[in-house]
């Protein structure tokens, strides 16, 4: 594990495969660690990339500012371009997962130049999601972050019930088990919890990803419903697909194997 820092935090981050091979960062989500790509990033390095994978804002114990402003999206894309300036690489592909999908549409929308091509996993682009919440079920499917806003109540009860919980969303028991264990360490899960309250902060203006674009859905995604996901192409004016799989939220963890091949062909033919 090696670390960069910015603004007087420390991640940490996971930097494998050929040094010299095209770069690949790798974003996970909540509440997810660096781990979630563990069964991709073989297949990534044995094609000839070199992968980074930082521990997120939140997650990372040197990276934990107190209170809800610090975790606004334009922070934690900014960690990744402090990230790619410790690497010394001008521009790399960037994928995301879940909440990491979201600071990968930030990335490819106001630091195109940064980003050579953006590949997104379950997460629809911002616009698509407000959208569906008018309609198909998107609100009901959602409702746990309007629930993830109440003060201390959250931090109180998760530690309880979020094993079961993601558990029975499609992750493997093993795989659960390991990020509750890091994520109730002291501090983690009030940091952890801050991406969902610093939405108000996060909301961006208009306008389009320019970059190649990727975005892989799961067919049978509890949070995340075919409506918004649908609709995430008319936000990407540059060369877009969209591919589904036979599968629920936790791609990366699930469907390691179908999550590479697609990520090593948006990463080839962008």
């Amino acid at each position: 594990m090696e670390e960069f820092r910015r603004a007087g935090l420390v991640f940490e981050v996971r930097d494998g495969g050929p040094a010299g091979g095209d770069a690949v960062v790798l974003l996970h989500g909540f509440p997810q660690d660096h781990t979630c790509f563990d069964g991709v990033v073989p297949d990534l390095h044995a094609a000839g990339l070199r992968t980074l994978v930082p521990l997120q804002r939140g997650y990372s114990p040197g990276a934990r500012p107190p209170g809800r402003a610090p975790y606004r999206l334009g922070e934690c894309a900014a960690d990744v371009l402090a990230l790619l300036d410790a690497a010394g690489l001008t521009r790399a592909h960037v994928v995301g997962h879940d909440w990491g999908g979201a600071v990968a549409w930030h990335l490819g929308q106001h630091h195109p130049e940064r980003v050579r091509t953006l590949a997104v996993l379950s997460t629809p682009h911002p616009r698509a999601m407000a959208a569906a919440m008018l309609r198909g079920g998107q609100a009901l499917r959602s409702f746990y972050m309007a629930w993830f806003q109440l003060p201390l109540l959250p931090e109180r009860i998760l530690p309880r019930v979020l094993r079961r919980a993601i558990v029975r969303a499609g992750l493997p028991a093993e795989v659960a088990e390991r990020y509750v264990r890091r994520i109730v360490q002291p501090g983690a899960l009030t940091a952890a919890l801050n991406w969902y309250r610093a939405i108000p902060w996060s909301m961006s203006p208009p306008g389009q990803v320019p970059v190649p674009t990727t975005y892989i859905w799961g067919r049978r995604d509890p949070y995340l419903g075919r409506h918004a996901a649908t609709r995430t192409g008319r936000y990407v004016s540059g060369p877009y697909e969209f591919r589904t799989l036979d599968a629920g939220h936790w791609l990366p963890e699930t469907r390691p194997a179908e999550t590479a091949a697609l990520l090593l062909k948006a990463v080839t033919t962008g």
